[in-house]
């Protein structure tokens, strides 16, 4: 399948589903399902709008452009790669918002709490997401016509589990044996409960998924399940208190064994209106596109909400610009190079704009990350000025060679040293060109690496994760501008490592018992 045809599916998909799916209620029920959704389909059309309704609920919110399928957050806001961008960026170094709206400045300043109605929508779509993949599984059944779909919706299931593990550490756990309505209560896992669930899935699908590539475009394989289960390794200190590096390792070794992975040679290219051509190196994108996949809440959102002040939209592929995100000193400062050498990932917008940041909500403060873009590496703009045709690399495999490097410096076993350093210089090469940037065996650390990931993956979604895993998040080992809610930042409490589960689900679900601290 190509592009376009996966995305003209998304739509299609969406309107399959305005008679199986309501929009959660105020109360945000943990399985926002009504008794619809229990109405058979038999057809391949079917199937396969409810296959595409899987994939679009990773860049839509709703229907239309006016229905979405949750509360409290109109349909652009309401997008989860809009809200996993403001959970896996705002809460850090990368980004900070000008925007004053409800709770969103809470994000940045790290005090939210259980009330917050952006960490609510995020729980939400994540448990929709797994309520979506849970209804295809149960449809599918075990007609194998259709087994292609059910280990795509597993390892999409295994996808939302992954960022509910990550980000909250414990979910009302559901399957597609499980009963759907508004009087049942799902139990609550754990984190180890999840950590064991996700292993013992992906590792139960990995080898019946398509090879990496062979699937089509924006569609699961292989490699997104050796994607997760790398990540679930690679975290697994902070998952579940047990090292997991060696396992990390060996599926890194998974994909530089493969021969259809590797470096796209220009950075650049992996974040512009025609990045659907890097497959090579983009694992799994979330698709987006200015004629079937239209809303404010995806990639249209990551762009326009990065423009503003002196900067013209139409240099960027689109109409204008919404004077929100930039970035910190924090991030900025990473790249400076006291020999001169330039960093090509380097994408910040300097023109009118200050280093330092006085007023959260003055645009002009902070530099712009201009990293996507709306134009082709031809030059060309999007089809929509708009919506972007720019896909989200949500997995890339220059992040894998980054990780193979941390779990060797972390002890882990199956690498060595000698390769790490080729891989991390691979990336290297690229930023700079030539050998110029390249490091040597005693510059490679972990606190490089930790800065290294921050320049290769910026805006990416990564950030708060990597933070995490290095103690760096919370406490006040390590400062930026705005952290704590001060200007030159200030220790935070620990419990800010994972997100409260909402109230509205707490109060709702007798089953679950709230994160410690909130």
């Amino acid at each position: 399948m190509n592009k376009k045809y996966l995305k003209s599916i998304y739509i299609i998909g969406l309107y399959l589903f305005t008679f199986f799916v309501t929009s959660c209620t105020d109360d945000l029920n943990t399985v926002p399902l009504d008794k619809d959704i229990q109405i058979e389909i038999s057809s391949d059309e079917d199937f396969k709008q409810l296959m595409a309704k899987c994939y679009a609920n990773l860049i839509l919110g709703g229907q239309t452009g006016s229905d979405r399928d949750i509360s409290r957050l109109d349909v652009n806001f309401s997008s989860y790669l809009r809200l996993l961008f403001n959970m896996q960026e705002l809460t850090t170094d990368e980004a900070i918002c000008a925007w004053n709206d409800g709770n969103l400045p809470d994000l940045h300043d790290m005090d939210w709490n259980a009330q917050n109605e952006f960490i609510t929508a995020i729980y939400s779509r994540i448990n929709l997401g797994v309520s979506y993949c849970n209804k295809l599984i149960q449809q599918i059944g075990d007609n194998p016509k259709y087994t292609g779909y059910l280990l795509e919706a597993r390892v999409l299931r295994a996808l939302s589990y992954w960022h509910m593990l990550d980000m909250f550490g414990t979910a009302p756990f559901v399957t597609e044996a499980d009963p759907i309505g508004s009087f049942f209560f799902p139990e609550q896992a754990s984190s180890e409960d999840l950590f064991e669930y996700l292993e013992t899935e992906l590792k139960a699908i990995e080898n019946e998924l398509p090879e990496p590539g062979a699937n089509q475009y924006g569609r699961a394989d292989r490699g997104l399940a050796w994607m997760l289960l790398a990540k679930l390794y690679l975290n697994a200190e902070v998952y579940i208190g047990q090292e997991k590096y060696s396992e990390c390792i060996s599926y890194c070794n998974k994909f530089t064994g493969n021969s259809f992975y590797s470096l796209e040679p220009v950075y650049k290219n992996l974040f512009l209106a025609d990045n659907h051509l890097r497959r090579n190196e983009i694992i799994f994108p979330v698709c987006s596109d200015g004629k079937h996949t239209q809303g404010y809440g995806g990639m249209s959102f990551l762009i326009h909400a990065g423009i503003g002040g002196t900067m013209k939209g139409s240099d960027y592929g689109v109409s204008g610009g919404w004077g929100g995100n930039r970035t910190t000193k924090a991030l900025v400062n990473k790249f400076s190079d006291p020999s001169g050498l330039t960093d090509s990932r380097a994408s910040f917008h300097s023109d009118g704009q200050t280093l330092e940041i006085d007023d959260v909500f003055a645009f002009s403060q902070g530099y712009p990350v201009v990293k996507y873009i709306n134009i082709t590496s031809a030059g060309q703009a999007g089809s929509d000025a708009e919506y972007v045709d720019t896909d989200f690399p949500l997995f890339r495999y220059a992040d894998v060679l980054l990780m193979y490097a941390e779990c060797v410096l972390r002890g882990g076993s199956g690498g060595d040293a000698a390769t790490a350093l080729i891989y991390v210089n691979q990336i290297r090469e690229r930023a700079y060109g030539d050998a110029s940037g390249n490091i040597n065996s005693s510059e490679l650390t972990l606190e490089w690496l930790l800065d290294e990931r921050a320049r290769e993956l910026h805006w990416e979604g990564h950030r708060r994760t990597d933070l995490v895993r290095y103690g760096k998040l919370t406490g006040g080992d390590y400062l930026w501008p705005w952290k704590g809610n001060t200007k030159e930042g200030s220790s935070t409490n620990a419990k800010f490592n994972v997100f409260p589960i909402p109230s509205s689900d707490i109060n709702s679900n007798p089953n679950l018992v709230q994160n410690e601290g909130y």
